[in-house]
């Protein structure tokens, strides 16, 4: 039978014809037929709805989108990052990491930090005397500036009332009884946070001082007229305000007459959504970390001689320095204190000191979403989950996909009702510090190069794992919303949203690699869009980044399968994959590549797009960190048969087309990689020119070759490195006559640019070639 013009279906198109590249067509040399397989893919896409036609991305500039958008997460440790060691540190592959895996996964340990006495939030209908006991506790691990302190004593002895703002679990309520406690409060009372703000005013009448007799006058030390002769305080923390009950100034000047009366004082804790009118507030700075750990520590090491010695030692451990740097709330160093006592005193091991601090995300994490009567608001929760997935990207482009997240979520809840989404919502401040999260200005990356914009991020980089994590698995009522979202990510037009889908399921994969696999990526992969194949492409492979286990054998499964596409999703992620494991990954695209000459009865029936992605494929790993390793096994095998032949210098070619930064004029990554290697004698020094010759000799093969060489020619001319470097390898390119006349013939009669007189490098290179 006639065989087809395989070879010039493996090399990719002309760079100067790139649409003809993402189509997939070469108008000069006629266009192939797709395969009869291919052809039913196509007339089943029709069917998908009235989509628009897509113009597949090629394989190198995906790569490059997958590394500008993917989450700073997936480079958790030292092995999770894009790898390769081409140029200059430039790496063109993705290799994995085990860090990010085991955050994922989740701590061993269950350890309840939050069960401790003065330290928990306090309850809706906390109502009550605050026991000595705990004052004095508390009082004896109490750490802030002392101007800070004095400040707001005095503001609280002129006004009577205080308003202290700030987040939760950053010390207020604790101010706020010590507080009291400074003023020599003779006892301290809290108030219901349910308290309607008109009442303020009654609430701190203290009947019950009044009522109880001698007994309660001897015990308070008020005088026989009934004023106090020593203060009382009152504690109402994280007041609860709605729009229809803010909290104004009135109440509080009613409050404050009442309290002149009574000679009390009274301090309010609120939120940053708290809603008031004409109050004044105390914006609440939280101590240092460090400094409260210092407190605590000293108060729970057992009294010995050497507790100073003691106290120290425990501060100078990694473990504990990880902990300062991870920018936990109080609550969670009071519970680390309380953890390092009991380690000092051998109750509990070094490792539990180690999972602490991922433990007390993880509570975080799952207080976030639990239902009770302090939960957070399901558009919150929405918010979370979307900045999880958005972790350091655009705020304005998290907030509107969670709103979209938001949609979902309500179908969900309500089948039956109508998602609403206001239009303007919680401001951007309260919104992150709510998520514990930052606002900062940073460059995105955009085809257009960057853009400076807010973006968001975790102020913890592992809450966004264990967040994903959580939800999949902790509820999993969540995932229908969860995963139609996903599907709508998928479907969105711009890189970075389809990157941050393919992260998010890839980290649902680490979780539970079967539903992600049924329910996502299985479905995007058999998908006749191209779009959505990419995205399973960059999902499996950052899941195996994330040392997902079995995704090489998915690979493996795929690309010997019927599926068409699938066999398409398996070439390109073991483009991205295939540096790790080099001999397996190129076996499995020799046998892909031997798959399309089988039972090839019509030549126009040879799948010319699937043999381009296989080049494609091989030039990636060309350029990736296992340069050297992928260099001898094309070598190796470059004359097994006609088909692998094909693949190499295909691939080959592909890769040579490459530049620095992909610059028009930037240096050629093969062309660096060749002069690095002449220089320290390596084995690339011999095989790079070895499949140049093959390319070079190669009929199907020889027009494009020399259409590279012709524009590496032409950035020499622009740049004195490339034309050092083509000036040692042209003459490893002439072992014969007629290799000698094929390269004199480009450098004598090449046009320079737009049809100008020949570059003047041209000349000064054909004098380097060696006359045979």
């Amino acid at each position: 039978m006639n065989t087809p013009d395989v070879a010039e279906a493996a090399r990719p198109l002309p760079a100067e014809d790139p649409s003809a590249a993402a189509d997939g067509k070469d108008g000069r040399d006629g266009a192939a037929k797709d395969s009869k397989e291919a052809k039913e893919s196509k007339e089943a896409e029709g069917s998908e709805g009235s989509e628009e036609h897509e113009q597949p991305q090629t394989a190198w500039s995906a790569r490059r989108d997958l590394i500008d958008h993917s989450p700073r997460s997936m480079n958790l440790g030292d092995r999770a990052r894009f790898g390769g060691s081409m140029v200059g540190g430039s790496q063109h592959g993705v290799s994995g990491g085990q860090v990010a895996g085991d955050v994922i996964m989740g701590s061993k340990t269950e350890i309840h930090q939050w069960a401790i006495p003065g330290f928990s939030a306090p309850s809706a209908s906390a109502s009550g005397e605050v026991p000595q006991s705990t004052l004095d506790r508390l009082a004896a691990s109490f750490v802030t500036a002392e101007e800070t302190v004095e400040a707001l004593l005095v503001r609280l002895r002129r006004d009577r009332v205080l308003v202290l703002s700030g987040a939760r679990f950053t010390g207020r309520h604790t101010a706020a009884l010590m507080l009291l406690h400074r003023l020599g409060a003779a006892s301290v009372h809290t108030l219901d946070r349910d308290t309607n703000p008109s009442t303020l005013a009654d609430k701190v009448t203290a009947p019950d001082a009044a009522s109880d007799g001698p007994t309660a006058t001897a015990a308070t030390g008020d005088t026989a007229g009934g004023t106090p002769a020593h203060p009382r305080g009152y504690v109402l923390a994280d007041l609860v305000t709605r729009r229809d009950r803010p909290l104004r100034e009135h109440h509080l000047l009613a409050a404050c007459a009442r309290l002149t009366e009574q000679n009390a004082y009274l301090v309010v804790t609120v939120g940053p959504t708290a809603v008031l009118e004409d109050v004044p507030v105390v914006t609440w700075q939280p101590p240092d970390p460090a400094d409260v750990l210092a407190a605590h520590l000293r108060t729970r090491v057992a009294a010995q001689d050497d507790r100073a010695a003691t106290v120290a030692k425990l501060l100078e451990l990694p473990d504990v320095t990880e902990f300062l740097s991870r920018s936990h709330q109080l609550r969670e160093v009071a519970a680390f204190a309380q953890l390092l006592g009991r380690y000092a005193a051998g109750e509990v091991t070094e490792s539990d000191v180690a999972q602490f601090s991922l433990v007390s995300l993880e509570n975080q994490v799952q207080e976030w979403f639990e239902e009770d009567e302090s939960s957070i608001h399901l558009r919150d929760k929405a918010f979370l989950v979307a900045l999880a997935a958005f972790d350091d990207g655009p705020y304005a482009l998290t907030a509107e996909l969670s709103d979209l997240l938001y949609r979902f979520l309500q179908q969900t809840q309500n089948p039956v009702g109508v998602p609403e989404v206001p239009v303007f919502g919680t401001h951007i401040g309260k919104r992150l510090q709510l998520a514990r999260a930052e606002r900062y200005e940073d460059d995105e990356h955009t085809e257009w190069g960057p853009v400076t914009q807010q973006k968001a991020r975790f102020v913890d980089d592992r809450a966004s794992l264990v967040l994903l994590r959580e939800v999949w698995t902790g509820h999993p009522s969540a995932r229908p919303a969860l995963i139609d979202w996903l599907r709508r990510l998928a479907d969105d037009g711009r890189p970075l949203v389809r990157t941050r889908a393919a992260s998010t399921v890839a980290v649902l994969a680490r979780t539970d690699l079967p539903s992600a696999m049924a329910l996502v990526i299985q479905p995007w992969a058999t998908s006749n869009r191209f779009r959505h194949r990419l995205v399973a492409v960059n999902a499996l492979t950052l899941a195996h980044l994330l040392d997902t286990p079995n995704i090489p054998r998915i690979l493996d499964e795929w690309s010997k399968g019927e599926d068409r596409r699938l066999r398409w999703v398996a070439v390109r992620a073991y483009a991205l994959i295939g540096a790790e494991r080099p001999e397996q990954a190129l076996a499995a695209l020799r046998t892909a590549a031997r798959s399309l000459y089988r039972d090839l009865a019509d030549p126009d029936d040879f799948d010319r797009e699937m043999a381009r992605e296989l080049g494609e494929a091989v030039a990636l790993l060309l350029l990736s960190e296992a340069s050297d390793q992928v260099l001898a096994e094309l070598r190796l095998h470059l004359h097994d048969d006609r088909p692998v032949e094909d693949l190499t210098i295909g691939g080959f070619v592909s890769a040579c087309r490459h530049t620095q930064d992909d610059e028009r004029y930037g240096h050629p990554l093969v062309l660096a990689w060749y002069a690095r290697s002449a220089t320290e004698g390596s084995a690339a020094a011999h095989g790079i020119p070895f499949l140049w010759r093959a390319a070079l000799n190669d009929p199907n093969a020889t027009r494009h070759a020399l259409d590279v060489l012709r524009e590496w020619v032409l950035i020499a001319d622009r740049s004195t490195a490339p034309e050092w470097a083509l000036a040692a390898l042209l003459p490893t390119l002439v072992t014969t006559p007629a290799e000698y006349q094929r390269l004199g013939h480009l450098l004598r009669t090449m046009p320079g640019e737009d049809g100008a007189k020949p570059p003047e490098v041209a000349a000064r290179l054909l004098t380097t070639l060696p006359v045979r």
